[in-house]
Parts: structure tokens; C-alpha cells; sequence
């Protein structure tokens, strides 16, 4: 167990108190010996709350399941396998996936990278690498390696805590004390701690053999299954901060080992015949096992294309174009042309090529209004890079070549996400390779053809070939597993875990009544709080959740006076407002006029209607808009509640929470990814900026019944929520998250003075960025946190936090809480392990005992 390791003298050293202090002057990286106290702390707040045997129900929902990225499958018995899950554990199976049971809850961290099983052993060996390799939004940070030689009952940490995501684990074929590990190593921060790890000593000791540097990491890993002393690595450089990611570099590349990993020698070089420079991103390697002088290799290309806009310049203009231009040089723009743009853009019908000019030529707007207008990096848009690419050594890595005369594009701009490829055993020329599509190509990589069916979900990460029967296929995606027999023609889905990744909840009034949400990459469902999972569903074909919309699911909102409208969409902003007795719906997005800069929506826009008037809607971006009527003419009523964008491919500078008080209608609360803090008093007119430094006072902090006092909030930390109290109209609390600065404190703050000053609560929580905050509906001295790592509870009005009942695995991140005033539950909807509901009955006790 982890908590054992912990207190072992070996690393007594590296284990350090976390001191709070108020001056937050600089935001740094958690270390592994905070990570490791923290978890800790955490042990013992299980052991001692007095809130811990609450129960708890999970409801599913499993049929859009979640992001599942490794598999591991005996050869000799492929109806046992098991399935490692982003942000939901470990699951094992032996009836071909048509039930599993989770062996890996019980450690305090659930997110896995890679795994690894020894089928041969005397006792078969399970190797868990924790920390997802995908550079995702919610890939969550692990702690290093465990192994089990019980099949999950217990379990062993082997170290390596600083690496936080691994990509990939080796054992040996010969020697079960043998193995490597490949560190991709942090997310939002650089660290040395990064590249190939090896021990000889099962796990006790481990060397690092390969470092490039603080920002390369190692991607992916292969061995020849004939000679273990051969193995190849692949470096991949990269950085993300919460405004850009850099997905290439030069650093990245391929390695070989020819003394069992101990030493390493670059084979992509200059003239090895695979790219090389700033272009090179991600890239993932396969030995053939019938031929090991035969590897291949996908690679992520950024490298751009072509401009292939140049002969479109004499019949459409491009947006660029209409860059730098004066009034003169605007003016005498043909009409003809400029109209062709306007209606190819989708600018609202009072923009034409006159009425444009003519706001030109009275200074109403620049001469660079349409640039303006329409340019945005928001990291969707296609760079127009060559992406996916599959290259192909007949010599054991010495020299290379592309195999294919077309593109393939699987990748668009998303290569950072995926980068997998898979050779079959027995046939050297036959491989799948995973990206947005899964695709097989059967004479060598010259050609590929998509294997995705109707009911396979998109976004590949894992993938097995049956050595005895390589048409067999088992497939790890966003969607949860797959498997084919006929070489992915026909699929059938193994989806009975609960293992969905939700971003957002919202409840209804009907009895039973309904939970709506949103769900990584699966789009938005609704259904009813007393569901209980049963397979008998497919025999009526009628499953209790229903769709409400694609892409990933962002927040939802329920006109509750009917429970028929429904507010629901996707990522970035993209809303509708959905009638769920017609089936209408209608698009609900705010629109920047010409003369503006386009608006900029948080990857989970915030919507909200209020509860004085459910006609109100609030919605936010950089800016705070209002609707009157149901979403219909949204109103732009601020400027800019944010520090304003920064350069890069991710959009950020964006209002990421929004709050209004019960009690008064018009007191507003907005909060943003960049550390900006407002409230407004009249309805979002006028707003003031709260908890920012004020240079005419001095920051009085003091430390009183385990809570702190300060005039200053930690800055440019991501507000991720805002919560107007409902038991009093100046009260108000925030929760900040460092998830994106690899930072991992938790913050919760509370005013009593719209803000003008603040409390600092849960100093006894653990180190896990906070997500959500919510008040008890019968006792204002319960306060309820989810974090990114479980559920807590406080009922002395947040001076300390225990952890929530039972049934919950113990650190799967919970990204929003509900709570049903009528039924007196709380709804977690956790990032991996779908949905909860508990009574709050025995909460609500203990907070009156004395």
C-alpha cells in the first residue's frame, strides 16, 4: 500500500510538512514529497471521519461508458483481459467483457497510464503505471508504479512518485524482476524526472537510463520479443500551459537500446530517411514479433502543409487578406467579393459589402474590422499540418521509409491525443493504427482503410491483435471498449462498467427526478436519479438516460417550472435550448458585433438560469450576457472580465463559473480561468473586480479557530467556482484549482462581505485541486467539496473536512455536486465513475450534535 511506503524510512526524507502561508506569491509545481504527505492526511481523515459510513449508490450511467486507454488480454485465454480506464481504475474480466470488477480502488490514485501483466509467472503479476499518457484536459497526475501478485486484492508501490504520467511498462519475458518504464513526466510543468526507467530487482530500485531533458519526455516503448536485450523508445517533446500547447520540437525522436535499456543511441537522425526538427511530435513504435528486423513507427507530422489559397485569391477572399489594410485600401475591396466572404462567414444579414464600407469610411469601425472580427486561435482550427504519417525500418532501425503515397488523416490537428500502432503477431504486414479513426492496412502501411463502424466510438488509444487469431481485435477508445472477430467488420460493444466521465450536473423537479450532464466526449444525457443498471434494458430497447446532444457534454440547465426545456450543448459554447416534448431546439450562443474582438468560451462555457425567473438565462465567455427571454436576444453587459487573451492555440482568458444569490435577484458572481473574481449588484450592468491586491492597504492575515483571514486571494489560479450563499445575501464562496499549473493545494475561500475580504477554509483538506463547492439546503454549517480526488464534507462551516461516505472509490475526481432540496440527496458526478447519490440525513445530524 501506498500509505505503507510512506512512513518507510527510505523516504523519510522526501516527505515534507505543507506550511500554508498567505503571500501565494508564487504559484509553483506540487512536489512528489507534498503529493505523498498529502495522501497521507488523507489516510487518516478516512480513518477518523465520523461521516464515512454514509452510503452511497452509483446509478450509472454505462452505456456511453468512458475513455479506456490501455488493455491488457491473456494470449491463451482472450475471454480474461483487463482494462485500464483514464480516470476510472482498473477493471478485470473473464467473460469476454460481459461484467468486470474493479481491482485498483483502493489506492489513492485512480488514474492509469499503461499496464502491464506477466501471464507467465509462478503468480501472475499485474504492473499499473499511473497518470494518463493523453496531454488531456482532465489527465490526471499519478504517483508512480504499483504491482499485484493477487490479482488486485493488495497491492505494492514500486516508486517513481515525481513522474505523474507514464506511457508505458515492459517486463521482461525471461525475468519477472525485470522491467521498464517509460515517464512522459508532467503535464503543465517541466521536470527532469522523465524518459526510461529500468530495475532489475522487481520494482525495489530503479535507474533512469535515458533523459533528454526537462521538457522530452518518453512516449511509447517496444521490445523484441526474440532477443529482450533490443529495445526502442520514442521521445516526444512537448509543453502545455492552460493558454497553448506545444505538440513537436526537435528533441523528439527515436531511440534503440541494445544492452537491455542501459544504454541508448538516437536512430532518427539526419538521413535515417523519418523527420526530423521542430515538426516532430508525437510518435508511437511496433516490433513485429514474427519478423523483429521489421519495426515501425507513427508519427505525428507538424510540419505544415502547403498554402493552397493562393489560386482562390482571384474569385473568394481570404481572411488574411483583410490584415493591415487602410480605409483606401478597404473602400476599393470588390463588392462582389467582399459580399461572396460576408455570406460564406455567416455574418448576420445587416453585414453587406455597402453597408461594411460604409462603416469603414465613417470611422465607425477599422479598416481591419473583418481580421479583427473573425481571427481567433482557438485550437480548432486546422493549422493545416500533414499529421498522421507511418514509417517503416527493414533493418531493425538503421534506416526508414514512409510507407504510404496519400495522407492519412486520422489525426487533424489532434496528434498529442493519440499515436498508437499495432503490427499482428503473425503477419508482419498487417497493422492498425489509432487516432480519431482506427485504421488496417494489410500489405505493409501502403494502404489503410477505416475499421470504425456505427457503433465504435471515436478516439483510439488501445488496441490488442490475438497472436492466434489476428482477426480477433479488442479496442480501447473514448467510448470504452470494442471487439471485433472478422477484422473489424462487425463490433459488439463491453461497456457494463460505470465508468463515465462527467463534467456537469443539473436536476430537475419531477419525482423521480432527473439528472442532466455532461460527459467527456459523449456528448450530454439526462435521466432518473432511481436508475439501477440492468441488462434487461436491451430486450426492451428503451435505456433510462437519453441523448440530448454530441461532442463533449458541457454544462446543462432545466427550466424546472415544466421540466420540458432544457438548456444542453457542447464544448467552447456551442448551446441549444431543447424542447423535450417537440424534440426543437434552438442554438443559444452570444455574438460579437463588427468593430469587436471575437469572444473567447471556456472549454466548459458556464450557463446558468436564475432562480428569481427561469426565463433568465446567464451565460458567460469573456463577457457576461443575459437573456429576458429563454435565451433568445442574449445582451452583452460587460466589457471584459478577464485579464484579456494571451497568445496561444488554446482559448483562454475566459469566464469559467457564474453565480447568482437566492436572495437577491441581480447579485451576480463571475469567476475565470485566469484568477479574475467579479460581482455585480444591478443585474451584470456594472461590475467590481474582488479579491485582487489593493496597493492602499496592507494584506492583514491572521490565524483564528483554524481558518485564515486575508484581503488577497491566491492570483491567476483558475476560479472554478463562484457560490452565492443562500443563507446570507453578502455571503459568498470560491474555490480556486492549480490543476493546470501542476499545482495541487487545495483552495476554498469564503466572504461575508460581497467579497471585500475573505476566510480561507479546509486547511485540513488533502492536496487535490478543488472542482466544487455547495452549501447544505438545512444547515448553512455543512459545506460539501469535491476535489480531484473524492468527496468531503465540513459541518462546522468549512474549519475542517472529512471525507463522505461509502461507495465512492476513493479517489476518483468529482467534478460537480447537486443537491435535490425535496429528496434531501447530493448527486456526485465524478470524472470516471459516472454518477452517486447519498442521503443527507446523517449529515445533517451530526451537525447538531454538540
Amino acid at each position: 500500500m501506498l500509505s505503507s511506503f510512506i512512513r518507510t524510512s527510505k523516504f523519510a526524507s522526501l516527505v515534507a510538512v505543507l506550511i500554508y502561508t498567505q503571500s501565494y506569491a508564487q504559484i509553483k509545481p506540487t512536489t512528489a514529497a507534498e503529493r505523498l504527505k498529502g495522501m497521507q492526511n488523507r489516510s487518516k481523515m478516512e480513518a477518523g471521519s465520523i461521516l464515512k459510513d454514509i452510503s452511497f449508490r452509483n446509478i450509472g450511467p454505462t452505456v456511453m461508458s468512458g475513455r479506456a486507454i490501455d488493455l491488457e488480454v491473456n494470449p491463451d485465454d482472450p475471454t480474461e483481459f483487463y482494462v485500464a480506464y483514464a480516470s476510472g481504475g482498473l477493471w478485470h474480466t473473464t467473460n469476454n467483457g460481459q461484467s468486470f470488477i474493479p481491482i485498483f480502488d483502493t489506492e489513492q490514485v485512480i488514474g492509469i497510464g499503461d499496464i502491464a501483466v506477466n501471464w507467465k509467472a509462478p503468480r501472475r503479476s499485474i504492473w499499473v503505471g499511473t497518470g494518463e499518457e493523453n496531454s488531456s484536459r482532465s489527465s490526471y497526475a499519478g504517483i508512480g508504479v504499483f504491482r499485484s501478485t493477487n490479482n488486485g486484492k493488495t497491492w505494492e508501490y514500486l516508486g517513481l512518485p515525481e513522474s505523474q504520467h507514464i506511457s508505458k511498462i515492459i517486463i521482461h519475458p525471461a525475468d519477472t524482476n525485470t522491467a521498464w518504464v517509460s515517464v512522459i513526466g508532467h503535464l503543465y510543468s517541466s521536470n527532469k524526472e522523465r524518459g526510461v526507467y529500468k530495475t532489475t530487482d522487481g520494482g525495489k530500485s530503479w535507474k533512469q537510463t535515458l533523459f533528454i531533458d526537462e521538457h522530452t519526455g518518453v512516449i511509447d516503448m517496444d521490445i523484441n520479443p526474440k532477443n529482450p536485450l533490443e529495445l526502442y523508445s520514442s521521445a516526444w517533446y512537448r509543453t502545455r500551459s492552460a493558454w497553448n500547447f506545444e505538440e513537436s520540437g526537435k528533441s523528439s525522436g527515436i531511440y534503440k537500446s541494445n544492452d537491455g535499456g542501459v544504454n541508448w543511441e538516437l536512430i532518427s537522425k539526419e538521413g535515417s530517411g523519418i523527420i526530423t526538427g521542430d515538426g516532430l511530435g508525437r510518435i508511437g513504435l511496433a516490433v513485429s514479433s514474427s519478423d523483429p528486423q521489421i519495426v515501425y513507427a507513427v508519427v505525428d507530422n507538424q510540419f505544415g502543409l502547403p498554402d493552397t489559397t493562393a489560386g482562390k485569391q482571384d474569385t473568394v477572399y481570404q481572411l488574411k487578406d483583410f490584415k493591415g489594410l487602410n480605409k483606401k485600401q478597404f473602400d476599393e475591396l470588390n463588392d462582389g467579393k467582399l459580399e461572396k466572404f460576408l455570406r460564406a462567414n455567416r455574418m448576420p444579414d445587416k453585414y453587406t459589402a455597402s453597408s461594411v464600407k460604409a462603416m469603414v469610411r465613417d470611422d465607425r469601425v477599422k479598416p481591419t474590422a473583418l481580421y479583427d472580427y473573425f481571427y481567433v486561435n482557438d485550437g480548432f482550427q486546422n493549422k493545416s499540418v500533414k499529421g498522421c504519417e507511418v514509417y517503416r525500418s527493414n533493418d531493425a532501425g538503421k534506416t526508414w521509409k514512409l510507407t504510404h503515397d496519400k495522407p492519412i488523416n486520422i489525426f487533424s490537428t489532434y496528434g498529442y491525443y493519440f499515436g498508437k500502432i499495432y503490427v499482428s503477431p503473425v503477419n508482419p504486414d498487417k497493422l492498425v493504427i489509432l487516432g480519431i479513426y482506427a485504421q488496417l492496412s494489410e500489405d505493409g502501411g501502403k494502404t489503410f482503410k477505416t475499421i470504425d463502424k456505427p457503433n465504435v466510438h471515436a478516439d483510439h488509444h488501445a488496441l490488442w491483435i490475438n497472436p492466434n487469431r489476428d482477426n480477433h481485435m479488442i479496442n480501447g477508445n473514448d467510448g470504452g471498449v470494442n471487439i471485433t472477430y472478422d477484422n473489424g467488420l462487425n463490433w459488439f460493444k463491453a461497456n457494463s462498467p460505470a465508468v463515465a466521465q462527467y463534467y456537469s450536473i443539473a436536476l430537475d423537479s419531477a419525482r423521480p427526478y432527473n439528472i442532466y450532464g455532461g460527459l467527456q466526449d459523449n456528448g450530454s444525457w439526462y435521466g432518473p436519479s432511481n436508475h439501477k443498471e440492468n441488462i434487461g434494458w436491451v430486450d426492451e430497447g428503451d435505456y433510462a438516460f437519453k441523448r440530448l446532444n454530441g461532442g463533449d457534454g458541457m454544462q446543462a440547465q432545466v427550466d424546472t417550472r415544466t421540466n420540458k426545456i432544457v438548456y444542453s450543448g457542447s464544448q467552447f459554447g456551442y448551446y441549444n435550448r431543447i424542447d423535450l416534448s417537440t424534440k426543437e431546439r434552438k442554438m443559444v450562443r452570444p455574438q460579437h458585433e463588427l468593430g469587436e474582438l471575437p469572444l473567447r468560451f471556456n472549454w466548459q462555457t458556464p450557463i446558468l438560469l436564475s432562480e428569481h425567473n427561469k426565463d433568465i438565462l446567464y451565460y458567460g465567455s469573456n463577457r457576461f450576457h443575459r437573456s429576458l427571454l429563454k435565451g433568445d436576444q442574449l445582451q452583452t453587459l460587460s466589457q471584459d472580465l478577464t485579464n484579456g487573451p494571451r497568445q496561444g492555440d488554446v482559448p483562454f482568458g475566459t469566464i469559467s463559473t457564474i453565480s447568482e444569490s437566492p436572495l437577491r435577484f441581480g447579485l451576480v458572481y463571475t469567476g475565470s480561468d485566469d484568477g479574475n473574481i467579479a460581482v455585480s449588484k444591478d443585474g451584470g450592468n456594472s461590475w467590481t473586480q474582488i479579491g485582487k491586491p489593493v496597493e492602499s492597504r496592507k494584506n492583514k492575515s491572521t490565524t483564528k479557530e483554524r481558518l485564515v483571514n486575508l484581503e488577497t486571494l491566491p492570483q491567476d489560479l483558475y476560479v472554478s467556482r463562484v457560490l452565492a450563499s443562500a443563507y446570507k445575501e453578502n455571503r459568498v464562496y470560491v474555490t480556486l484549482n492549480g490543476y493546470r499549473n501542476d499545482h495541487f493545494n487545495a483552495y476554498v475561500f469564503r466572504s461575508d462581505d460581497y467579497g471585500a475580504s475573505w476566510q480561507q477554509l479546509g486547511l485540513d483538506l488533502p492536496l487535490e485541486p478543488v472542482n466544487v463547492i455547495r452549501e447544505d439546503p438545512r444547515s448553512e454549517k455543512i459545506l460539501y467539496i469535491g476535489t480531484d480526488g473524492g468527496v468531503y464534507a465540513s459541518i462546522d462551516m468549512g474549519v475542517s473536512f472529512m471525507t463522505l461516505g461509502q461507495g465512492i472509490p476513493r479517489s476518483v475526481p468529482v467534478h460537480d455536486i447537486a443537491i435535490h432540496k425535496g429528496e434531501n440527496e447530493i448527486v456526485v458526478a465524478t470524472h470516471g465513475r459516472s454518477l452517486y447519490i447519498g442521503k443527507l440525513d446523517k449529515v445533517q445530524e451530526a451537525a447538531l450534535k454538540p
